[in-house]
């Protein structure tokens, strides 16, 4: 069973509405599974028009705040890509392999 992780990597502001006003974070998703490792990194951008509530200020950010900002359908399709990832190096997929022709002489 993969254990997914989700972790930030790096915020972006503007100074508008608010000082330190976070408009796009980067993000990575990583799944384990056993001795098994992938990841895969996002970005979600924000605009003030979608702002609901008060703003956080930046100081008082933490990690889990801003992965809750994230959409959920994005954290899940990181997830599955992953996933596939995963399953590709638990099972590396099956490639043809050219042959010789049968009625060429060597």
């Amino acid at each position: 069973m993969t254990q997914f992780t989700t972790r930030i990597t790096s915020m972006y502001t503007l100074n508008t509405p608010e000082p330190d006003y976070v408009v796009n974070v980067l993000y990575e998703v990583t799944g384990v599974d056993g001795t098994y490792t992938a990841s895969i990194g996002g970005n979600t951008q924000f605009s003030s028009a979608d702002q609901e509530g008060p703003v956080t200020p930046y100081a008082d950010l933490t990690e889990a705040i801003v992965i809750g900002w994230i959409p959920e359908n994005q954290i899940t399709s990181a997830q599955q890509c992953v996933q596939g990832q995963i399953d590709s190096m638990i099972t590396p997929p099956v490639s043809p392999e050219a042959q010789p022709l049968p009625w060429a002489t060597p």
